[in-house]
C-alpha cells in the first residue's frame, strides 16, 4: 500500500475590502492648538538665539513645540463636499473621512482624494452586429457614482477607466443579443423596446462594475442606427414593409366594407342578387376600393350577362 500524498491547504481566504469610517475629530481646535505651539516653539527659538543664559533650555523645548506644532497641523485635512477621502497608513485601509470641513486624523498616514460626485461617461461610437448580424452603430451615456470608496481604490487598477471599458463590453454584449427591429416576432429589439433595453443595460452594467464599489444611476442609447454600408438597403426594406403592412390594411377593410354592403342588400331587399352577380359585385368593389387611383365610371347600357 502507497504512501497517500499529503493534502494541500490553501490559505483561507480574505474578507473582501468594504468601506467604513476613519477615526477622526474636528479639526478646528486643533489647528488653533497647532498655531499656538508654532507660535510658542518661534518665541522660545527667538529667545534661546537672543540671551546667553538658559539658551539651551529654551532651544530644546522650542524644538519639542516646533515638532508637535508640525505633527499636529499635518494631520489635519480638509475634505471637500462630494469628496471623501480614504486613510491608508504603511499600505493598510483604516478607513474613510466623508464628513465635510477640517478633520484631524493620524498625522502618520497618507490621505487620498475620492470624489464621490455623479459622473458623465459617454462611449465611443462602436460598430457591432445585432442579433440578425447586421451591422449597426450604437453609443451610450452612463450616469455612476462611487459608492464604496475602499472598492474603488484597492479593488481594481484605476475604477475610472475600469467603468469605461466594462460600460463599452456591456454596450456591445446587449447590441449583439438583440436583433435592431423585430419584424414583427416575439421578443425585445434595440429599436421598438428601448424602455427595456435600456434596463437591460443599466443592470448589465452595475453587475459589472459592482467589484470597483461604484453604482450606477441611469444608462441610455444616445446613438442606434444601421452602419452607413447597409443603410439604404435597410431603408428600402423597411419601406417595403410599410407598403406591405398598408396593403394589408386596405384590403382588410375593402374586405370588411364588401361584406357589409351585401349583408345590407340583402337585408333591404334593394335587389337579389345570385352567386355570379355576386361574384361580379365583390371583383368590381375590390377593384374600386384596393385600387391606387380613382375608380373611372362606366354606364352599363346593357344587362349583367351580356
Amino acid at each position: 500500500m502507497g504512501m497517500q500524498p499529503p493534502a494541500i491547504t490553501g490559505q483561507p481566504a480574505t474578507a473582501p475590502l468594504a468601506e467604513h469610517k476613519a477615526w477622526s475629530i474636528p479639526g478646528v481646535v486643533i489647528l488653533v492648538i497647532g498655531l499656538v505651539a508654532l507660535c510658542a516653539g518661534i518665541g522660545l527659538l527667538i529667545s534661546a538665539l537672543t540671551r546667553s543664559t538658559g539658551s539651551g533650555l529654551a532651544g530644546g523645548w522650542a524644538a519639542i513645540l516646533l515638532v508637535a506644532a508640525a505633527l499636529v497641523l499635518s494631520g489635519l485635512v480638509p475634505v471637500v463636499a462630494g469628496e471623501a477621502r480614504v486613510v491608508q497608513l504603511f499600505g493598510r485601509y483604516q478607513g474613510t473621512v466623508r464628513d465635510a470641513g477640517l478633520a484631524f486624523v493620524n498625522p502618520f498616514t497618507r490621505r487620498r482624494k475620492v470624489s464621490v460626485r455623479l459622473r458623465n461617461h459617454e462611449t465611443a461610437m462602436a460598430k457591432v452586429n445585432d442579433a440578425d448580424g447586421n451591422p449597426i452603430e450604437i453609443a451610450a451615456v452612463v450616469v455612476w457614482q462611487v459608492a464604496d470608496t475602499a472598492k474603488a481604490l484597492y479593488a481594481v487598477d484605476d475604477y475610472p477607466t475600469f467603468v469605461a471599458i466594462q460600460t463599452e463590453t456591456a454596450v456591445r454584449h446587449i447590441a449583439s443579443s438583440s436583433p435592431y427591429t423585430s419584424h414583427g416576432d416575439v421578443g425585445l429589439s434595440l429599436r421598438d423596446n428601448a424602455a427595456e433595453i435600456t434596463s437591460e443595460l443599466s443592470a448589465e452594467i452595475a453587475d459589472r462594475v459592482a467589484p470597483a464599489g461604484v453604482t450606477i444611476i441611469e444608462s441610455r442609447l444616445t446613438r442606434l442606427s444601421y452602419a452607413p454600408e447597409i443603410a439604404q438597403a435597410m431603408l428600402r426594406q423597411q419601406q417595403a414593409n410599410a407598403v406591405v403592412g398598408a396593403r394589408r390594411r386596405i384590403v382588410e377593410g375593402a374586405v370588411g366594407m364588401v361584406q357589409l354592403a351585401l349583408e345590407r342588400l340583402d337585408e333591404e331587399n334593394v335587389v337579389e342578387l345570385d352567386e355570379e352577380r355576386k361574384a361580379a359585385m365583390v371583383s368590381n368593389l375590390l377593384v374600386v376600393l384596393c385600387a391606387d387611383r380613382e375608380a373611372q365610371p362606366v354606364i352599363n347600357t346593357g344587362t349583367l350577362y351580356q
